[in-house]
């Protein structure tokens, strides 16, 4: 009896321990949350989950609370940046030369680029939009086919299904000819490639596979898991770049049995012959990642970067290094580069032609690429994207898959479409995240009432990612407008200078809005009590989806 009792008190005082302990770890880290988290919805949203979720929120915040990219990680790409932004510098860009043609808005837009990265607008590009998966995988594969000395490919997702395989095989074939082929690819989108036989059989044919921050047990503790590299880049020969909401999938076999529909897509493919050029630029970003994996991947970069001051040179470890030179395509892709899109109707959403698949490339087109990534450049694409938006001054068409905006970009939206500008987003109607879905529905009833016109994509899950900024200005890459896109995830976006392309991106978005259903505020507000509150209850934590 007295044996049970003194196990008695000692469990009680265990007990007082423990939620004393509790108490003090969770007032520890909400002194942490409020000293190193820099927007006050993400503040009070771990300190709702602190309090609310006793033990689970201390793992969460441990896990995933503070951005942390591993120190080693962090120090070989901000060694990299400077290495290629001192290169970048020995060009003697001159930017002012380069911008002058551009009106004083959009000169302060590419200006916040600049800053951040080093990268301004370059000019005399020619662009080819292309919105089918199966245009987007012939001119991938006509690229690779036709690459005579590089090849960079850098995916958030690469699954080996359906036509992915076929091109895979012509990467591989393309070592035979003596071209030098990289592949960087995410950790957790693409883990069921790096499980895959594929990986082997890449780099048996001579093809370089690089696994992007590399998730593990022991990484888990010193580092945030949860960011991930969710850029889309193909780069050949230093002349042909693409770049969008386009990953290594095939539609017909991808996530199927989410029962959302195919995924809808967009590329752009870019070509410059320049010396200077944003294909050049996409080629230092996707060197830059490569290289801040490994060690040995950095001390071969620093060595080409060195050597050469001239010319772009990419190099990794193991790679026999190869002069970027300037090819010229043997293919044809698109139609007449003079070809004019008609300028869509905003105020009546017409009939367009049921194909539009083939546009027509644009030349003489300026561009800014804007790559983003966590405790590197910032929040550069956010910046750009508010700003943009609230230089708005006839129009602002957004298209994008998740929608989960924090204040400043919810009042950027309202703001524009209180003072008359037309707004319109467009979402898929299903999307593959349940608390995502909720989250966004829960800002549909502000944005209705401010005058923004939403519309619900019914043909699948629309992927695309698109800004369309009054008739001349155009966002475009892999930036979703959530939080995890706009301050987690590493990112790419091209700032598009040209009235021409901007109205091809009007188009394609019209095609999409004439597949989406109106949504409309007075059936919007008779929904039950119970959607309501799960929305705005989802919405609390919305700063951390």
């Amino acid at each position: 009896m007295g044996l049970l009792l003194e196990w008695s008190i000692v469990k009680t005082l265990l007990l007082q321990l423990g939620v004393i302990a509790h108490f003090l770890i969770t007032l520890w880290l909400v002194v942490r949350v409020i000293q190193q988290q820099r927007h006050q919805s993400v503040a009070i949203a771990w300190i709702a989950v602190l309090f609310a979720l006793p033990v689970v929120g201390i793992i969460g915040y441990m896990l995933f609370g503070e951005i942390n990219i591993g120190h080693q990680y962090r120090k070989r790409s901000l060694m990299a940046q400077k290495l290629l932004r001192d290169f970048a510098n020995a060009q003697q860009i001159d930017f002012n030369e380069i911008s002058k043609n551009l009106d004083t808005e959009a000169r302060q837009l590419s200006n916040i680029a600049l800053l951040k990265t080093g990268l301004g607008v370059y000019d005399h590009h020619t662009l080819t939009l292309m919105t089918d998966a199966d245009h987007i995988f012939a001119s991938l594969l006509a690229d690779i086919r036709a690459a005579n000395t590089m090849i960079l490919l850098e995916f958030y997702i690469v699954s080996p299904q359906g036509r992915v395989i076929e091109l895979l095989e012509a990467l591989m074939e393309a070592t035979q000819r003596g071209v030098s082929v990289h592949l960087l690819a995410d950790s957790v989108g693409s883990h069921a490639f790096f499980r895959s036989q594929w990986v082997n059989k890449l780099k048996d044919a001579g093809v370089f596979v690089h696994e992007s921050l590399p998730v593990g047990l022991f990484k888990t503790i010193v580092k945030r898991i949860d960011i991930r590299n969710h850029r889309k880049l193909a780069i050949f020969d230093n002349c042909y770049g693409y770049t969008g909401s386009f990953n290594l999938i095939d539609p017909d076999f991808f996530k199927q049995n989410e029962h959302v529909g195919k995924w809808i897509d967009v590329m752009i493919r870019v070509e410059s012959h320049d010396t200077v050029n944003s294909v050049k630029a996409m080629s230092l970003v996707t060197t830059t990642d490569i290289s801040a994996e490994t060690n040995a991947n950095f001390s071969s970069l620093e060595k080409i970067v060195n050597r050469f001051t001239k010319s772009l040179y990419i190099g990794t470890s193991k790679l026999h290094h190869r002069k970027l030179q300037h090819v010229t395509n043997a293919r044809e892709v698109g139609q007449n580069a003079n070809t004019r899109v008609p300028k869509p109707h905003l105020l009546n959403i017409l009939p367009l032609q049921s194909n539009l698949q083939a546009y027509p490339s644009v030349s003489q087109v300026s561009l800014q690429l804007i790559p983003s990534a966590p405790e590197l450049t910032g929040h550069v694409i956010y910046e750009t994207l508010v700003c943009a938006i609230f230089a708005a001054k006839k129009q602002v068409v957004i298209t994008t898959p998740y929608f989960v905006p924090d204040d400043a970009l919810l009042l950027a939206i309202t703001t524009a479409a209180k003072r008359g500008v037309k707004v319109i987003l467009n979402v898929p109607k299903k999307v593959d995240s349940l608390l995502v879905r909720f989250a966004s529905q829960a800002y549909f009833e502000p944005l209705l009432s401010a005058g923004v016109q939403i519309y619900l994509f019914n043909a699948g899950l629309l992927h695309a990612k698109i800004l369309c900024v009054d008739d001349d200005y155009c966002l475009f890459g892999t930036v979703n407008m959530d939080m995890r896109s706009f301050y987690l995830n590493m990112e790419v976006s091209m700032a598009i200078y040209n009235r021409t392309m901007t109205q091809q991106m009007l188009t394609c978005q019209h095609e999409y809005l004439r597949q989406s259903e109106p949504l409309q505020r007075d059936g919007w507000q008779q929904r039950s009590f119970g959607a309501k509150f799960l929305d705005n209850a989802i919405r609390l934590f919305s700063p951390l989806l």
